[in-house]
């Protein structure tokens, strides 16, 4: 298979008639677009007779600008530098698009059929004097733009030691392409087995409209958010989901009802901007399938939604596509559900010097990239290039892609994935480049992290943007490290991987992380508090898709990631996961009882904690990938959401996710605007008031006032011996269990309702009545202050 293939398409040649002299034909390119018209409102009609192919020949499609007999397909003039892309207006289309370096630009446009059968319809020469202002190439055009599709050809030097890939046989997107055209089937080869078919964005209409029916952003309070990791395809494409369209973004409106029962109010879709699915296409002679990009961190074009999650495929030039998320976006909204997207502004598709020019690469590649003195690609990403956020060109076109998510889109926020790339210093901030010759003593190069990053003050003070959630994935692949410290303007908030590493330390029993796991539970204030920042800045999980799930972490020590291909060289060596005695899924009784423990004191920690919890697809479950914590290349099982499993569930782990995240949302306390303090929260150990933050202590507990349930007790036993604990004296009260983790189904959890609830809490009233309470071994517990009847 040619995965790294891209075809050159060849447009018919042209010639063209001067309007004063309709017998004369001249050649395009001895003929300047200035000797036709001196004014700037260059106008030309273009028409064209159909080529006739007869054994493969293509006669010459020529251009003329008379009236009578040939069809009138567009009137050309010289255009406007703004706004990038295609723009409806004026009764016409606007192309504009910026390639400082470019010698030459030719707009290509294709009908559906003709791009389908490889041809491209019109090509039209930008003329440098008239159609370029500054490093901007623009064009109007009136005609008819039915199912019309467009791309660029550029011409400059190829010279990848100069950071240059121009060439002229190439037809590239246009980054600000609204919708990108390819393939329309996810996983299906193109034409010939190819990985990499020609690509073409949309052509918009005026007739390109949508029935918001009135749908106005939620804006939730951040600290209230319950979040929830989906993969669009993942998430309906099993046979078991029994959605009409499995795998499509009408299949997640079939199932949004899910989220609601389990209490999400946020929905954070992984990548759903294009990318192409086949980019490593291989054969995986472990599974017997093709490895494929299923995650989609691999972005082809940041403005067009991921086409192939659509029902539609490239229907209607993929405007059915566009019409698709924004029907999951209303739909969410209607069920009272944020959509955050996931996107990916530290890399693209075209990989290092070896990778495909489709874009970004053959539009201008010294300006969207890193690049190094000698035209080497900086990999702070570790996919083979760096975006340029700093760049001035490409931080605004980061701003506009984010923009028109926001307007035109309707998503209520963004997860920046490596986020901690987007505040490095561009080549642009290089010495050399800047003054001519090295500065002494100034340490300010290409990379370098900046304190004031201007791409994270532009969005911060971004007129629309900073009303919606940002959410960074503050780390990058260069080593550099920003949890807790990331350039925030007072509203980004973080992933905060030192809550999941020390979660996990904790709750499987590791000695030395008692305080580090108070510090979780109270928002991470030796992280955020400093900054002048929240609780809510900081965005709790456990697990997410890179990773163990969350039954793997109880199931699995060692990851096992065979099925990827690579040997188990992939994937993160240190998991701080534990199989609580015995390897794999295939245990004794008393391990899986422990296992089941143990994913319920995750899962009650992250409910627990102020900030903001998030949950990963499948983990309400128990969904499992065997071990494997890398699953990136698979479109099949491991990946895909197994509702038999999460029926199965319903009445166990399932029942208590639920029941968990309903309690923590009716807990004024447990989303706290602010850190809180010993005026609300008192921390005990095995004795009231006597917390134990010694190197061996594996008990943490605390009380915490609460407006509407009065008073919650909280308290983790994670060692491996049981402890009759001491309650907090409450006059005129008494201690009533509400959580334990170590009781079977349902009294794991005791709702009012629960047939057999008065007899369970019987069977502890020796104990209550003492102001005691028995725990096993790695288990939690919430009780509830009541008035004592006694009293």
């Amino acid at each position: 298979m040619k995965c790294f293939s891209l075809p050159s398409l060849s447009a018919p040649t042209f010639t063209i008639l001067p309007q004063c002299a309709l017998t004369v034909r001249v050649s395009l390119a001895n003929y300047r677009f200035s000797q036709l018209h001196e004014t700037d409102s260059v106008i030309r009609t273009v028409a064209r007779t159909r080529a006739a192919r007869n054994g493969g020949a293509v006669d010459t499609e020529t251009a003329v600008v008379e009236k009578p007999q040939l069809e009138s397909l567009f009137q050309v003039s010289r255009g406007y530098a703004s706004p990038f892309g295609a723009t409806v207006r004026d009764g016409g289309v606007n192309f504009a698009i910026y390639s400082l370096n470019a010698f030459s630009a030719t707009l290509c446009l294709f009908t559906l059929s003709d791009f389908q059968n490889n041809r491209v319809t019109e090509s039209v020469p930008l003329d440098p004097l008239i159609n370029k202002t500054g490093g901007i190439w623009h064009v109007f055009l009136k005609g008819d733009f039915s199912d019309m599709l467009y791309g660029y050809k550029f011409d400059g030097k190829f010279s990848p030691l100069e950071g240059h890939y121009y060439d002229s046989s190439r037809i590239v997107l246009d980054p600000y392409a609204k919708a990108v055209i390819s393939r329309g089937e996810f996983g299906a080869l193109g034409p010939n087995g190819n990985c990499w078919p020609q690509m073409a964005g949309m052509v918009p209409s005026d007739h390109d409209e949508f029935d918001w029916e009135g749908d106005l952003p939620l804006k939730y309070p951040q600290k209230d958010l319950v979040v929830y990791e989906m993969h669009v395809r993942g998430f309906t494409k099993h046979e078991s989901s029994n959605t009409k369209f499995p795998g499509t973004y009408l299949g997640v409106v079939e199932k949004l009802d899910h989220l609601k029962e389990l209490g999400v109010n946020c929905l954070e879709l992984m990548p759903c901007h294009e990318f192409n699915e086949l980019e490593y296409s291989s054969y995986n002679s472990v599974q017997g399938d093709y490895r494929v990009n299923f995650w989609g961190y691999s972005t082809i074009n940041f403005f067009s939604p991921m086409i192939r999650y659509s029902s539609a495929g490239i229907r209607n030039c993929g405007r059915d596509g566009i019409n698709e998320i924004k029907f999951l976006i209303k739909e969410a909204h209607k069920r009272g559900i944020e959509v955050i997207m996931d996107v990916v502004f530290n890399h693209t598709a075209e990989g290092n010097e070896d990778g495909p020019i489709i874009s970004f690469r053959g539009v201008d590649n010294s300006i969207y990239y890193m690049v190094a003195p000698k035209g080497e690609f900086y990999n702070y990403s570790g996919c083979g290039n760096t975006f340029n956020c700093s760049h001035p060109v490409v931080r605004q076109f980061i701003v506009d892609c984010l923009r028109y998510w926001v307007t035109e889109m309707h998503v209520d926020g963004f997860r920046f994935d490596l986020a901690s790339i987007m505040t490095r210093s561009s080549s642009l901030w290089d010495a050399t480049n800047v003054f001519g010759a090295p500065i002494e003593g100034d340490l300010l190069t290409t990379g370098t992290p900046l304190g004031s990053p201007p791409l994270i003050d532009l969005i911060s003070n971004d007129p629309i943007l900073r009303g919606v959630k940002l959410i960074a994935e503050a780390w990058d692949a260069g080593g550099l490290y920003q949890v807790g410290t990331f350039p925030h303007w007072g509203i980004w908030s973080e992933w905060n991987g030192k809550y999941r590493d020390t979660v996990r330390q904790f709750i499987k029993g590791t000695d030395g992380f008692a305080g580090a796991f108070a510090e979780c539970l109270c928002g991470s204030p030796n992280l955020y508090q400093g900054g002048g920042r929240k609780p809510w800045n900081s965005i709790n999980f456990v697990c997410a898709h890179d990773g163990f799930t969350l039954a793997d972490l109880v199931t699995y020590t060692n990851k096992h990631n065979l099925s990827n291909g690579e040997d188990n060289n992939d994937g993160e060596n240190h998991n701080n996961s534990w199989n609580c005695g015995q390897e794999g899924e295939f245990v004794s009784t008393s391990v899986k009882k422990l296992r089941k423990r143990q994913m319920r004191n995750l899962f009650l920690s992250l409910m627990v904690s102020q900030g903001v919890p998030m949950i990963y697809m499948g983990d309400e479950y128990g969904h499992t990938k065997g071990g494997n914590n890398n699953t990136y290349c698979h479109d099949n099982y491991l990946n895909y959401f197994q509702w038999d499993k999460k029926e199965e569930s319903s009445s166990d782990f399932f029942r208590f996710c639920c029941l968990v995240t309903k309690f923590r949302q009716e807990c004024e306390s447990l989303g706290l605007d602010d850190f809180p303090t010993s005026e609300r929260l008192q921390w005990h150990g095995h004795f009231p008031g006597m917390p134990d933050w010694s190197e061996t202590s594996r008990f943490v507990a605390f009380t915490l006032v609460d407006s509407v349930k009065g008073e919650i007790y909280v308290a983790f036993n994670m060692s491996h011996l049981p402890f009759t604990i001491t309650l907090p004296e409450r006059p005129g009260y008494r201690w009533e269990p509400l959580v334990d983790t170590s009781k079977p189904i349902p009294f794991d959890f005791l709702t009012p309702d629960l047939p057999g609830r008065d007899i369970a809490i019987q069977q502890y009233a020796h104990f209550l009545d003492a102001n005691m309470y028995p725990m096993l071994s790695y288990s939690s517990i919430i009780l509830l202050r009541t008035p004592d009847q006694n009293a």
